[in-house]
């Protein structure tokens, strides 16, 4: 199962917006996707409310996993998603 850390990029971390354009991607995928934050138990990264129920914020790092065939791309894609600020101006999912 590919795995990866990941340092959250945004801003106001994983709430509302960045959030939301993260589970959908995370849903678009097709796989089983989980995100932990350090420390954390893994939840289902295709569910709003487990993510922001994380309370991951910027800076914080979590890890992201996938399993099934193209998993290590959807993994790779979704860090580098997560790296990025989703709430700065002209950001694109």
């Amino acid at each position: 199962m590919p795995s990866t850390d990941v340092t959250i990029g945004s801003a106001v971390g994983l709430h509302a917006r960045p959030a939301s354009l993260f589970v959908q991607a995370a849903t678009a995928t097709g796989l089983p996707v989980t995100i932990a934050k350090e420390g954390g138990a893994p939840v289902d990264a295709r569910s709003l409310l487990a993510v922001m129920a994380l309370g991951a914020r910027h800076g914080d790092t979590v890890t992201l996993a996938a399993e099934g065939e193209g998993a290590e791309s959807a993994v790779g894609e979704l860090s580098r998603m997560l790296a990025s600020d989703l709430d700065a101006e002209g950001a694109s999912a």
